[in-house]
């Protein structure tokens, strides 16, 4: 059985548009080549209580989950509060970071820069990439930063404490249908194997292609069966192609 996670994309940037998110599908992605389940993102603002409630739903009810933004040296990178509060924990300072970060800014070190070293009590520290600051880790949760370079950096970090041996296959057939000819066959298909995920995406002005069907799972064989079962039933004139 496949892993769930969940992702809390943090900042009032995100919410007010300034900024687009872009970290969801980098998790997604990555996940999915771990096999594991990517099944809620939240965006929530810079508010220490907000990230608090937010944080305690999710790790409860996933077996991971993931926290992007809100990790900086400014008045509203409020993340580590958040994360804290929702473990009923202090907030303390990491001697080691703190190290770090004096040694990267040198005379320049200011009591903004050395908030950044501060973390949950308790909280696990994880470095091993160009990254300049280590990652926190807190039970089943993964403190990562908003910018995207960073957060890809320190993704790729986590992948072999993650990675259990699992991946999900998939297949996709392209066809000339649109989604309410094929609905019933979907249906049918979702019923007839639980284990694989059906997914069904229009393209409105595809060349060669009206909609293209997908199945992902952990059992290849049950994909390809699955993929069968639609191909045989389809008419032959709407069927485009199978990857």
């Amino acid at each position: 059985m496949s892993r769930t996670a969940a992702a809390l994309i943090i900042g009032n940037e995100i919410l007010s548009g300034k900024i687009a998110d872009t970290n969801t599908t980098l998790l997604a992605r990555a996940l999915f080549d771990l096999a594991i389940e990517l099944r809620r993102v939240l965006v929530c603002p810079d508010e220490i209580s907000t990230i608090s409630k937010d944080l305690s739903d999710l790790r409860a009810s996933h077996d991971l989950v993931f926290t992007s933004g809100g990790v900086g040296p400014t008045h509203d990178d409020v993340t580590i509060d958040g994360v804290a509060a929702s473990f009923g924990r202090p907030v303390v300072r990491s001697v080691a970071v703190e190290k770090m970060i004096r040694q990267y800014h040198g005379d320049r070190t200011t009591e903004a820069h050395l908030r950044m070293a501060n973390m949950p009590q308790g909280a696990e520290m994880i470095r091993s990439s160009d990254a300049p600051w280590p990652t926190v880790v807190i039970e089943n949760v993964f403190v990562l930063p908003g910018v995207p370079e960073i957060f890809e950096l320190k993704l790729a970090d986590l992948h072999k404490r993650l990675d259990e041996g699992y991946e999900f296959h998939s297949q996709a057939v392209y066809t000339l249908c649109d989604e309410g000819e094929i609905a019933s066959l979907l249906e049918r298909i979702a019923e007839a194997f639980p284990g694989v995920m059906v997914g069904s995406y229009v393209k409105w002005q595809a060349e060669d292609y009206r909609t293209k069907l997908t199945f992902d799972g952990t059992d290849p064989d049950a994909i390809a069966k699955a993929a069968d079962m639609l191909v045989h039933e389809l008419d032959a004139k709407l069927f485009v192609r199978r990857e």
